[in-house]
């Protein structure tokens, strides 16, 4: 075995060890090494073993016919274990591997691998990473590099690779080239376990991406070298020729061309832990559901000690032992967290919750679904101004939100801006209000009868205002809906979100689909919302919603549904040429089509009517019917909101497109929101509404 080959065997083996499940590659010469071991490893059944004392690997290939798959694992006829399955996904493009290796992560809430080769290819997973450093998901990047004797000569596909992501990653390594020595194999052991732990977020950090760059000496095929076959870039490197760094092909590298592979002579073991065991074990509880900042559970009597002894392990921040207040608002952002927790809070405070789509929050009696209507209604959050605010996750939806966290309280005092941590050094405060950044947050008990009682013998005015304004925008707003002849996407993201069955999981895209189903979506349970919100971007969202849907159904979940603009499906075409051996999810993805950037519409750059058509509103003109066809996906149009049940109803990947007009868009947006401030302002209000600074 040639020390490449072995370098992939032994670290994809205690990837496997670690926890990994899902791995992405996208193909290449110079991860070989990589790519075959991860292949092997998705058909093998049994880690390397630790008893191997001969020098040799020795493997376990599942037997087909005798191996049978079993959740996660392969067992034997008799029902014992052979070891956890890996499963493979291949594309064609890097961009599209990184995020569907994102997705895969977000959904399952554990590390997965991608691995690319050298070059280029490395640099465009680069805006996976960013996404991922954001928004706290723990992926493993694996680039295949030259060795250092073939940097800066001018050899192909050869790049400066070191740090290439910057501080994006937690944690960066330039793997050793793999020798024949001794020792290797324990090094490349706890550098796989490294990587592993650092991404899952061991000992409290926040989770992430975490980057290897590993450089590989050919051979880099575990059989002879065979002269002529073509490198990297498709021309013929080893014919006998000079090769890049101007030898005799492998004349000064490890093993020879023609040597057989896997001969006596490695210097060490190449096994791993015994049972299947990891190198190093981090303690962590469970793989899948890496270390989260999280809220303290309310007391339902009075705590000793001090606020200090509720600190929050997987944050470094204290927790916080808090006095109730009547005018308390809970704003959840996208990946809030433990949503139990926040809910919990919420209706034993009397709070209201205005959560994102995405934040795992909307849902539950204190839940509103019109709050965007109420915060751009300038009265209501007049009178409605918050002596408390507690925050989570990454706030931001929307400008009004944004707003409304720097508002002043009543009175004109200042509100108390409370933010529950992500992560060690992880909080959001866009609008830089934040007075208290915690683990976690605990009510005191009151005296007498407790918070319980003193908050049923007061009433619940504060959030019944709330709940009241939001019953009459979101009537006031359905009532323009329904009534609505065309298509239009606002209608769209309501009737859909509310049809999906419970288990589903939906993906919305980070531009106008994510902000109509804020606006339009009702609280409910049962349905998993998943957004690119990290950095928010619209690069790479068909792979991530493939990847989330596979991992999701992996893990038991129901059907996916991914909505997404035309734009975003679009700039990530590549994404849906899925090759015919690799897994499928079964998703609909929905794409409202209104050629070109709607949310363009709704921004200042709509005053400008010379250059805006061109340069913000970017018509396409594109057929996504014949795009669909292409990569061999069933399509259907949707022409009348009726049919979306049965349209939904199918299985497998698919396309569903629905046409709409960017102006008339606007135009109804607008209308939406002068109807529901009509309403809200004529709410009952019991106090609340008219008198700004009450109770």
């Amino acid at each position: 075995m040639n020390p490449s080959t072995a370098f992939g065997t032994v670290f994809a083996d205690e990837l496997v060890r670690c926890g990994v499940r899902e791995a992405v590659l996208a193909p290449g010469s110079r991860s070989a090494p990589l790519a075959l071991a991860l292949f092997d490893r998705a058909l093998s059944g049994r880690a390397l073993s630790g008893r191997a004392s001969s020098g040799r690997a020795s493997f376990g290939r599942a037997p087909f016919g005798r191996g049978i798959q079993e959740g996660s694992a392969w067992v034997d006829p008799g029902g014992h274990a052979l070891g956890p399955l890996l499963r493979l996904h291949v594309r064609i493009d890097e961009r599209s591997a990184g995020f569907l290796a994102l997705g895969l992560a977000k959904a399952s809430r554990r590390p997965v691998v991608v691995v690319c080769t050298s070059g280029t290819a490395a640099a465009h997973l680069h805006a996976a990473v960013i996404e991922a450093d954001e928004a706290g998901v723990p992926l493993i990047v694996l680039t295949a590099d030259r060795p250092p004797e073939l940097r800066g000569t001018g050899a192909n596909q050869t790049i400066d690779q070191l740090k290439l992501y910057g501080g994006a990653v937690r944690w960066f390594c330039e793997a050793g080239v793999p020798e024949a020595r001794a020792g290797m194999a324990g090094y490349w052991r706890s550098l796989a376990c490294k990587a592993w732990a650092l991404a899952s977020g061991a000992g409290g950090a926040f989770p992430g991406p975490v980057h290897v760059n590993v450089p590989l000496r050919e051979p880099l095929v575990p059989q002879h070298g065979i002269a002529g076959e073509p490198d990297d870039d498709g021309e013929p490197d080893d014919a006998g020729e000079p090769d890049d760094a101007g030898e005799p092909d492998d004349a000064d590298e490890p093993g020879i061309a023609g040597e057989p592979i896997g001969a006596d002579g490695w210097p060490e073991p190449l096994g791993g832990r015994p049972g299947g065991a990891p190198w190093t074990n981090f303690g962590i509880a469970s793989p899948a559901e890496p270390p989260m900042a999280s809220l303290m559970r309310p007391a339902a009597a009075a705590l000793a000690g001090p606020a200090a002894a509720l600190a929050g392990p997987a944050t470094g921040f204290a927790g916080l032992e808090l006095d109730w207040t009547q005018r308390g608002v809970i704003v959840c952002g996208d990946g809030a967290g433990p949503a139990e927790q926040l809910l919990e809070l919420a209706e034993l405070a009397g709070w209201p919750v205005l959560a994102e789509p995405s934040s795992g929050a909307r849902r539950g009696p204190n839940a509103l679904s019109a709050y965007p209507y109420l915060l751009e209604t300038p009265g209501f959050v007049a009178a409605h101004r918050p002596e408390l605010i507690v925050s989570a996750g990454r706030p931001g939806l929307s400008r009004s939100q944004l707003a409304f966290l720097t508002a002043a309280g009543p009175a004109g005092h200042q509100v108390r801006h409370i933010v529950v941590a992500q992560g060690p050094g992880r909080w959001a405060d866009p609008a830089r209000t934040a007075t208290d950044v915690v683990s976690g947050i605990r009510l005191r008990e009151l005296t007498g009868t407790g918070l319980a009682g003193a908050a049923a013998r007061r009433g619940r005015p504060w959030l019944e205002s709330w709940q009241r304004a939001d019953a009459a925008a979101r009537g006031a707003v359905d009532a323009v809906l329904d009534q609505t002849g065309p298509l239009t996407e606002p209608r769209l993201a309501r009737d859909l979100a509310a049809a999906l069955p419970d288990g589903a999981l939906l993906w919305a895209a980070s531009s106008l689909p994510v902000r109509d189903l804020d606006q339009q979506m009702a609280p409910r349970a049962g349905l998993r919302v998943l957004a690119s919100r990290g950095a928010s971007g619209i690069d790479g969202l068909v792979s991530s919603a493939i990847g989330a849907a596979l991992a999701h159904q992996a893990g038991g979940g129901g059907a996916a549904f991914a909505l997404l603009g035309d734009l975003a499906f679009l700039h990530d075409a590549p994404g849906l040429m899925v090759g015919p051996a690799e897994p499928r999810p079964d998703l609909c993805v929905v794409v409202v089509n209104n050629d070109g950037g709607g949310i363009f519409s709704e921004l200042e750059q709509a005053a400008i009517p010379g250059p805006f058509e061109r340069v913000f509103g970017t018509p396409h003109g594109a057929d996504l019917g014949q795009l669909a066809r292409a990569a061999g996906l069933p399509y259907a149009r949707l022409d009348h909101l009726a049919d979306l049940p049965a349209l939904l109803a199918g299985s497998g990947l698919r396309i569903i497109e629905m046409r709409t007009d960017r102006a008339a868009g606007a135009a109804l947006r607008a209308l939406l929101r002068q109807q529901a401030a009509a309403a809200i302002g004529t709410a009952p209000s019991s106090g609340w509404f008219r008198v700004p600074g009450s109770g």
